[in-house]
């Protein structure tokens, strides 16, 4: 069964850079993790961050908790980057998806 993962976060004044190259290293590691499938990242306007990340089953999900850099830039996070943060994980039941141009 899928998992997903939704990462929200506010980032502390300042470190927008760290951030940035420290997101697009660990987005590397993550699609080269066998089994994740997609990642989408967002920025509402009030400044919080929402990551949303989908593996395709428990496995390939631990592997990305504990791969060895991401636990490393998880400690940064909470050091440096974040103000606070929060982690929803859960399997994902159902799917229903819809694209109008595959409608004939």
């Amino acid at each position: 069964m899928p998992i997903l993962t939704v990462f929200r976060s506010r980032l502390n004044v300042g470190v927008e850079d760290l951030y940035n190259t420290l997101a697009e290293e660990t987005s590397v590691l993550a699609r080269g993790v066998p089994g994740f499938l997609e990642e989408k990242t967002f920025a509402a306007a009030d400044g919080e961050r929402v990551t949303i990340v989908l593996f395709a089953d428990h496995v390939a999900h631990q592997t990305w908790r504990d791969h060895p850099r991401h636990q490393e830039v998880q400690a940064i996070g909470r050091t440096k980057l974040y103000a606070e943060y929060c982690v929803y994980s859960a399997e994902v039941e159902y799917t229903r998806s819809f694209a109008a141009d595959a409608v004939s």
